[in-house]
């Protein structure tokens, strides 16, 4: 979604397919119809779409990127600043970073990692950075961006069947794949130079797009603010947390849990097990907030999160934090954000990814109002 200014324009063009037209299921489906460009099979669908709306721009108003360049970190720092937030993905050994100050404006970006067909997306109406393998049944697909929004989380559409996919959850809501999910990929966001020290090697997207935007610039200036409310209507607020807090969200079998920052910041590291699975949460200073400031690199720092299995080689690991670092109790070692020990003992291992999220908590407990919030467990 571009500038809320520009939006105003797209929005009296499609609101008067979604919203006037939603008298009655059947006018839906002709309003949709009617909307130029689509192919999509709405008859085939999962949810009711009255829920859909339009976020402002058509379909493809928000270019996503197909085979972006990257370049070396190095290169990077001349437009990129130390704490400016990056998707981090890393991938057989090799590591990629897609800086938010580009995906801001994109939104999802498709391309070949060593063999991987991924989508990088962020979705900034709800803070949803999240990566996805785009092979589904041994077919490859690409995506873009509807302009639509579901609880104000955005919907995204794969080119070769126009299925409609909500980008919290990955799943296909509306169109001739409806139900299917694609994999998530264990991403994070972090600040460029805890990418950059983590990943000496690691390619950064570059700002050379083919697209003439303001990179680095904010257009949703102020929103990443606990005491804002979304843009948007959404789902029934049960009001457990403030609509506007950011959270971290863990997924292990059929149980969500939520960490709000509120917590996890003062905490910094949380041993906590879901579903049998012993884990741990880093929370570390070093990255700023891609939606506070007009420009992202003078926004405030947010810091970066992580989450991980806490076992190395079958022993079972407790961390702690302090002198401003994490360190595990058996050792001693140091760890990174990113989960790599950088000294003692253990240098050089990895602990294993789980994958999470770092979203607004209306985003994350609209779609999943039964998820368990830490600290409130029974």
């Amino acid at each position: 979604m571009l500038d809320r200014f520009v939006s105003l324009i797209f929005v009296a063009i499609l609101v008067s397919f979604l919203a006037v037209c939603a008298n009655s299921q059947g006018e839906v489906d002709q309003a949709l119809e009617r909307i130029p460009g689509w192919k999509t099979n709405t008859a085939k669908r999962s949810i009711d779409l009255k829920e859909v709306r339009s976020g402002g721009p058509p379909k493809d108003g928000i270019p996503a990127l197909d085979d972006p360049k990257f370049i070396s970190i190095s290169e990077a720092r001349s437009w990129l600043g130390p704490k400016e937030p990056v998707i981090s993905l890393e991938i057989g050994g090799d590591a990629r970073a897609y800086p938010l100050q580009i995906l801001i404006w994109h939104e999802i970006i498709n391309h070949d990692f060593d063999g991987t067909p991924v989508s990088v997306t962020f979705c900034p109406l709800c803070y949803s950075a999240i990566a996805f393998d785009r092979r589904v049944e041994g077919k490859t697909y690409t995506f873009g961006v509807t302009g639509m929004l579901r609880h104000s989380d955005m919907i995204m559409f794969d080119r070769e069947t126009e299925s409609w996919w909500q980008q919290i959850t990955g799943e296909a809501i509306v169109g001739d794949l409806t139900g299917i999910k694609l994999k998530q990929l264990p991403a994070q966001i972090v600040g460029f130079e805890q990418f950059a020290e983590a990943y000496p090697n690691g390619l950064i997207v570059s700002k050379a797009t083919g697209y003439k935007r303001d990179y680095g610039r904010n257009p949703y200036v102020g929103y990443d603010n606990v005491n804002q409310k979304p843009f948007f209507p959404v789902g029934k607020d049960e009001g457990r947390l403030r609509p506007m807090e950011k959270v971290i969200v863990v997924e292990v079998g059929d149980q969500s849990k939520v960490y709000p920052y509120s917590v996890s910041r003062k905490k910094r590291v949380i041993n906590d097990t879901v579903e049998s699975k012993s884990l741990v949460i880093f929370h570390d200073d070093g990255a700023k907030s891609a939606l506070d400031q007009r420009q992202i690199e003078e926004s405030r720092d947010v810091g970066a999160t992580g989450v991980f299995v806490r076992e190395i080689d079958g022993e079972k690991l407790n961390f702690n934090y302090k002198e401003g670092a994490f360190f595990d109790d058996k050792t001693n070692s140091r760890w990174n954000v990113l989960g790599q020990a950088v000294e003692g003992k253990l240098k050089g291992k990895q602990l294993t990814r789980i994958q999470h999220g770092d979203y607004f908590a209306f985003a994350w407990l609209t779609f999943r109002p039964k998820s368990v919030i830490y600290g409130t467990e029974k």
